[in-house]
């Protein structure tokens, strides 16, 4: 794996990394449910699970066969004492912030109370590894005890990590007695796999014409979006943080509805997907494509003379250097991008170009994140989004999400989205997610607000040992790492 992808404060789900960004199920510890190939929720440790009808209890009913690996049993209130940590503490990214309270009712039932609405806790709690709470402490990080498919054997650094089976599993016996995980960075995993040195190394498309011998390129499909914020305000306004930290906010450009519409339907993703990532993707309309709470909707058709015809309509001309104004206005941004990543760094420069073809100048600009965030308001950015799950749905569309680098606000959209989460179940939620980007007249959607260009949903590639069967894969999400060995559990060798 990428050396990004070890954990720095280690194997504790209560620590940042045990429910960050890349979401993948823990090796160590057991969590309540999980998800299927079909990105239905169903049980780990619960055997049932159910609602009330003004969805503020979350009621689960456990196994009662479950050990941790000191011999302990694992009871509702281990559930409890992690989720009242994590609800309660400020260490873990798990956002669990719509807890009151988890409890107890006996050793094999456990309640969970909000303060609000929220179905997409289920998706959190999917990947939210549950610790013993009479073992718990400052060194559990590098030195875990859990009741999940694998117990930590050795952890060098800097270097490795080691797993072995878990011989007390409750669940099928792994396949893989003993799983070694090396951190390493791109060339470097590219090297060991030349050398024969791992079974299974990530790579990235500037590698995939390359050839190992007794390896294949494996292309995995993923929802790790790749989009472009187009911020809606006009240039001169202020948008304001938790802490009181106030960024700049507004672009005079992309503030006309009329150049977010016309940036969507004049870009070829296709093209993309093709000459810039080797045809390694498939093309993206939203963050979350193919999920059962994405809308078809978000689907906009290349058709560079409708992109034209919507900016002469909005009163945009090309001047004599062919670059469009109105208004004293020059169709003129940046589009920032994280410099350390090749593939966003094509990606930026090949949407500049073709947006230069509807008389727009974008100047694509590398950097670190600490400077991109200084802009992220105010100019379009080349973002990596995608979970298995609609919580990023909801955060880059709410008025007041975390993600809404557009600032674009709208009582209708935040409306669908807040009763998406009211609902009782995940698949009444599913037309609510789907409205809030289009209901006919108002949404997100590029015939509507149009606030983010999705351009591509990036494959995770890896070179792979001939012989090794990976199992079927879920959809991974953003993020290179974790993701591939939710199920090593069930990877198999054919020699």
């Amino acid at each position: 794996m990428n050396a990004g992808s070890e954990p720095a404060a280690g194997f504790d789900p209560l620590v940042a990394w045990g429910c960050g960004e890349h979401v993948h199920e823990p090796l160590i510890q057991s969590t309540l449910v999980t998800t299927n190939d079909q990105m239905e929720i169903v049980g780990d440790l619960a055997t049932n699970y159910y609602c009330s009808e003004d969805g503020l209890v979350w009621t689960f009913e456990l196994r009662d066969d479950v050990k941790f690996t000191d011999g302990e049993p694992l009871t509702a209130q281990d559930v409890a004492f992690t989720i009242n940590s994590v609800a309660q503490g400020d260490t873990s990214e798990a956002d669990l912030s719509m807890v009151d309270t988890a409890v107890a009712t006996d050793d094999h039932v456990l309640e969970v109370r909000l303060n609000k609405p929220y179905n997409a806790l289920l998706f959190t709690l999917a990947v939210l590894g549950i610790v013993p709470e009479h073992a718990y402490g400052e060194d559990y990080g590098s030195a875990p005890i859990g009741s999940g498919r694998y117990m930590l054997e050795q952890w060098d650094k800097g270097q490795q990590v080691i797993f072995t089976a878990n011989p007390d599993y409750y669940g099928d016996k792994p396949n893989m007695e003993r799983v070694v995980v090396v951190f390493m960075a791109e060339d470097a995993a590219f090297a060991a796999a030349k050398s024969g040195q791992v079974d299974i190394a990530f790579t990235y498309p500037t590698y995939s014409e390359q050839t190992i011998d007794g390896f294949e390129l494996a292309n995995y499909k993923t929802v790790d979006s790749r989009g472009i914020s187009l911020p809606t305000l006009a240039a001169g306004a202020t948008k304001v943080l938790e802490g009181d930290i106030a960024y700049n906010a507004g672009n005079d450009v992309t503030c006309d509805i009329a150049i977010r519409r016309a940036i969507n339907c004049g870009i070829d993703r296709s093209s993309m997907v093709e000459h810039v990532l080797n045809g390694y993707g498939h093309v993206a309309y939203s963050v979350g494509d193919g999920m059962p709470w994405s809308s078809d909707d978000m689907v906009v058709d290349y058709n560079l003379d409708r992109a034209k015809q919507l900016l002469d309509e909005a009163g945009w001309s090309a001047g004599s250097d062919g670059i469009r104004e109105r208004d004293g206005v020059r169709a003129a941004f940046d589009v920032w991008y994280s410099s350390d990543d090749s593939a966003r760094q094509a990606l930026a420069n090949e949407f500049c170009n073709q947006v230069l073809e509807l008389g727009i100048e974008a100047t694509p600009r590398g950097a670190s994140w600490d400077e991109i965030y200084l802009h992220q308001f105010e100019s379009p950015v080349l973002w990596g989004w995608g979970s298995n799950a609609p919580v990023e749905v909801y955060e880059l569309h709410y008025s007041t999400g975390w993600g809404n680098y557009p600032c674009y606000e709208s009582e209708m959209v935040d409306a669908y989205l807040d009763q998406a989460l009211a609902q009782t179940t995940l698949e009444e939620s599913y037309s609510f997610w789907k409205k809030a980007m289009w209901d006919g007249e108002e949404g997100v959607a590029p015939q509507g607000a149009s606030t983010w260009c999705w351009i591509a949903n990036v494959d995770h590639l890896y070179w792979k040992r001939s012989g090794l069967d990976v199992a079927k894969q879920k959809p991974h999400p953003h993020g290179h790492g974790w993701s591939l060995v939710n199920n090593v559990d069930t990877w198999s060798w054919s020699r």
